[in-house]
């Protein structure tokens, strides 16, 4: 949930100066992008939900030059929020609900990672452009999703002992004590050169602390980017995946947050050894770690399956 703050602070900006340069195409925003089960996709939302990969692939929607490649980012964007309709509507075919207690939870966390009080965190959200109650309906969504996917995906995924065995016997050197571990996250400013910054913090000639308090747009960089303590059961595959094949002390390569290359560390405060796990102690980290590729695998079968289900009307 602490990437609800990452991306409202990411994306505010960068809608208003990329819907304006839509703005030669402003006769189009509100018409239809497509029609989902009768639900209504508007161009305006799909512009906004694009921005991110727009700026990504360092486009101008105005540019006729490149009028193709915003098509496509427009197509995978459009595909996406598809997704995000239907498996919403699954939601109310299984009967999944999510009361307010659920989000407040959610915001409980995010304010706790973020080491803010109620005030604080209103103000940050006035502060970009985002009201509570879209915050809230965000979460929802957010958590209506997970609960789909483990209802119809997770549980349907098969990891057996045998797998289990083999994987440790294979990577027993690899197996570290993950208890107590915190990830830092560091998501480069646009004018960052993010390439230079991650060869000094590989070299040593920089610390990921310092990058992080000068270069990061993320929550807490002021603390070196800390999001608190890794909740290992409660990661998505994506994050899981990166995570779970980290050594404490490491930090990834650059990849891409909502648009924007980041990077993470993975560590304990204070320091102190690493240890290696028993095989017993290892299962629950093998098991999340061979699960991830299956469950993607499953996903894909499963969209699919809502999408040969449903009436798509794409009018792009």
């Amino acid at each position: 949930m602490r990437e609800y703050t990452v991306r409202k602070t990411l994306v505010f900006a960068l809608v208003i100066c990329f819907m304006t340069a839509f703005g030669a195409q402003a006769a189009q925003i509100n018409k239809v992008a497509a029609v989902v089960n009768g639900q209504v996709i508007t161009m305006f939302d799909l512009q906004k939900n694009a921005v991110p990969d727009l700026m990504r692939a360092r486009v101008n929607p105005n540019d006729p030059a490149q009028a193709t490649a915003v098509d496509a980012i427009l197509r995978k964007a459009l595909d996406g929020m598809i997704m995000d309709i239907l498996v919403v509507q699954e939601a109310k075919r299984l009967k999944v609900t999510i009361s307010p207690s659920d989000v407040d939870a959610e915001i409980t966390k995010i304010m706790k990672g973020n080491n803010l009080n109620k005030q604080q965190f209103e103000e940050k959200l006035a502060q970009q452009k985002t009201s509570v109650a879209e915050l809230r309906k965000n979460i929802e969504k957010s958590l209506i999703r997970q609960r789909v996917m483990a209802m119809e995906v997770a549980r349907r995924v098969v990891v057996t002992p045998e797998e289990v065995k083999a994987y440790y016997d294979s990577h027993k050197d690899t197996m570290y004590d993950r208890t107590g571990l915190h990830m830092a996250l560091l998501v480069y400013h646009p004018n960052a050169n993010a390439a230079a910054l991650a060869a000094q913090i590989k070299s040593g000639a920089a610390s990921f602390e310092e990058v992080t308090r000068k270069y990061s747009i993320a929550p807490n960089k002021e603390n070196g980017g800390d999001m608190g303590p890794v909740e290992w059961d409660k990661l998505n595959p994506e994050w899981e995946a990166r995570l779970s094949k980290m050594k404490p002390g490491e930090v990834t390569d650059i990849f891409e947050l909502q648009g924007r290359k980041a990077q993470v560390r993975l560590y304990r405060p204070g320091g102190g050894e690493m240890k290696l796990l028993t095989f017993e102690q290892a299962k629950p980290m093998i098991d999340g770690i061979l699960r991830q590729p299956k469950a993607m695998e499953r996903f894909e079968d499963y969209s699919n399956q809502l999408r040969s289900r449903a009436v798509i009307d794409i009018r792009m």
